[in-house]
């Protein structure tokens, strides 16, 4: 039962996205950019609820109040497909720090560069990220909120974590809050996984650290943030959803964090 429901929910779930994206298309390119945006979001919301009625999973969003008005930073843990856009109705103006590739992509691309996405070739050094850091503090100034996922790309629920400098060095240029965000998206749909499970969690925003820390400073308080508030949230995860089968990387942090707590 839960293949088939997977399937249904990957077949209404991209064809939710085409017919959207075709429907929408002459609003999307002659409304302003601002108002174009209402789209995203409604395919976004559409897409939550989708996941939702056929697969049965559901979340809710703690902390929406530490949200700072105008530009910041949102430094999300990134474990699934599912958190790229599930949060998106929750952005007032989001701008994203994406692969260049996808801007190749085509409708889907064309859609992308319209809300003025920060494409990235991941090789690149020197004057390319130069130009991206530009562009990046660009947008925040204009009021933007900078989507970026400070490992830089998908990992398993409770894996070691690998976070990238560049976060340090975008809070040090852009002066602005930064907002981690924790959930386990990665338990219900999981990467490159075909069947999701049903249950229901919670997306948790911290509060916001306030531009003026020295990089390294910024980098190592950011890291612990996200982490221990990670690995408060699996514990609570898990024990909410005691059926889901657990990936490696999950049972084995869950192991380590029993242990800690367990008194010699």
């Amino acid at each position: 039962m839960l293949l088939i429901r997977s399937v249904v929910f990957n077949t209404a779930f991209y064809a939710n996205m085409i017919l959207r994206m075709i429907v929408f298309a002459p609003y999307y390119f002659l409304a302003s950019r601002k108002a174009a945006f209402s789209v995203p979001k409604g395919w976004a919301s559409s897409s939550n609820w989708l996941m939702g009625k056929i697969v049965g999973a559901t979340f809710e969003i703690e902390g929406l109040e530490n949200i700072p008005e105008g530009g910041c930073i949102f430094t999300p843990k990134h474990q699934s497909v599912w958190d790229t856009f599930a949060l998106m109705p929750h952005y007032p103006d989001p701008v994203y720090i994406l692969k260049r590739e996808l801007l190749w992509i085509p409708l889907f691309g064309w859609y992308l560069a319209r809300q003025r996405m920060i494409p990235v070739n991941r090789g690149a050094r020197g004057k390319v990220m130069v130009e991206v850091m530009k562009r990046t503090k660009e947008e925040m100034e204009s009021g933007r909120q900078l989507i970026i996922y400070p490992e830089g790309t998908r990992r398993s629920p409770g894996a070691e974590p690998d976070y990238r400098y560049g976060i340090a060095r975008i809070y040090r240029d852009a002066k602005v809050p930064v907002v981690p965000v924790v959930a386990h998206w990665g338990l219900f749909w999981g990467r490159r996984k075909l069947v999701k499970y049903p249950g229901h969690f919670k997306v948790r925003i911290l509060p916001a650290i306030q531009p003026g820390m020295q990089p390294d400073a910024f980098y190592k308080h950011l890291i612990e943030t996200l982490e221990t508030a990670s690995d408060q949230l699996l514990v609570e995860t898990v024990a909410a959803n005691p059926h889901l089968p657990l990936p490696p990387t999950a049972s084995k942090r869950l192991a380590e964090l029993k242990a800690q707590q367990t008194p010699v």
